[in-house]
């Protein structure tokens, strides 16, 4: 009885154990400040494996943080939250970041993946892009000066209720801010607004062009700007050459997580990041669109869970996928 007793305590103690070890939380929203803490966590347990810098701030301060995950000098790139209201994307980058990294220390596999493929290729995740949208969609308005926040108000059409907020803190959207087509956005709204605003001119917002800088030094294979929502991959935005090579790899993609695979649009304009990334790079860029379609709000956390297990791989495969491209 005794043997068995102490049995049970090791399992519990092990249970235990790993159960704490997860770091990123997934049953509460995810705020800039849980994200910086949670790198804080996960630079220190993972240190020989996490390279965490700031590549820029945004227009009220807040930095723009980056985190790498490899050895190789290969690197491909995930962008959440490029939109105040689709924090999940933030939780879910940070929870791939937390797990991938725990495998590759570990040197397990993860699930039915090896993680060896760190060793040629590095990840890159900017969990957040837009930390000032994300606070701001979740009432966080206590950040801004007095003076801001009733601006805030008037861009959000007089409502305190900040739920469908997609902008930055200025009000420009940041996914029309990129130079690939941005003449050809449409100029309503013409001032700052919660959505849609293309701003004055390309780069125009901070949190853009600490983006595209950061792109051009680190030189990525592929790059992916995670959305929400309507389970759909966007792919395609005058490819050229290269349209049969990232049309396979958007449907390695699209399998992996049961998402459709949109069509090409022939009337896109363009402004957004992986518009620009195709144009300018020359390489595969993919907008993945979590969870099922919602109104002008986050989704609910209830997905989070489906979502994870469609996308879980995902990082894995595309690093896979960048040792097949030519730099």
């Amino acid at each position: 009885m005794a043997k068995f007793l102490f049995i049970l305590l090791i399992i519990f103690f092990s249970f235990t154990s790993t159960a704490q070890a997860k770091i990123v939380k997934v049953n509460k929203p995810y705020s800039f400040v849980r994200l910086e803490n949670d790198l804080e966590e996960i630079r220190e347990k993972y240190k020989e494996q996490i390279e965490v810098k700031s590549i820029g701030s945004t227009h009220f301060g807040q930095p723009i943080w980056a985190a790498k995950l490899g050895q190789g000098e290969t690197n491909i790139i995930l962008i959440g939250t490029h939109h105040g209201r689709e924090w999940l994307t933030s939780m879910l980058l940070m929870k791939m970041l937390e797990t991938y990294a725990d495998a590759f220390q570990e040197r397990e596999k993860f699930g039915t993946r090896s993680t060896n493929i760190l060793n040629e290729v590095s990840i890159w995740f900017v969990p957040m892009l837009n930390p000032d949208g994300a606070a701001i969609q979740q009432n966080n308005l206590k950040m801004f000066p007095p003076e801001h926040q009733e601006r805030l108000i008037l861009m959000n059409e007089c409502s305190r209720n900040f739920k469908r907020w997609k902008a930055n803190g200025m009000g420009i959207d940041l996914n029309r801010q990129y130079p690939a087509g941005w003449e050809a956005l449409d100029k309503d709204p013409s001032a700052p607004y919660y959505k849609f605003y293309k701003g004055k001119e390309p780069l125009e917002a901070k949190e853009v062009k600490a983006l595209t800088n950061f792109i051009r030094e680190i030189n990525p294979s592929i790059a992916v700007a995670y959305h929400t929502a309507g389970r759909e991959i966007f792919w395609n935005f005058k490819n050229g050459n290269q349209l049969k090579r990232d049309k396979r790899i958007a449907k390695k993609i699209a399998r992996l997580t049961s998402y459709k695979l949109a069509k090409p649009a022939k009337d896109s304009v363009g402004g957004g990041f992986t518009d620009w990334f195709i144009t300018t790079y020359h390489r595969p860029a993919l907008t993945i669109e979590i969870s099922f379609l919602v109104d002008e709000t986050n989704p609910p956390l209830s997905v989070f869970k489906e979502e994870w297990k469609r996308n879980r791989y995902v990082g894995l495969k595309l690093a896979a996928e960048a040792k097949k491209i030519p730099r």
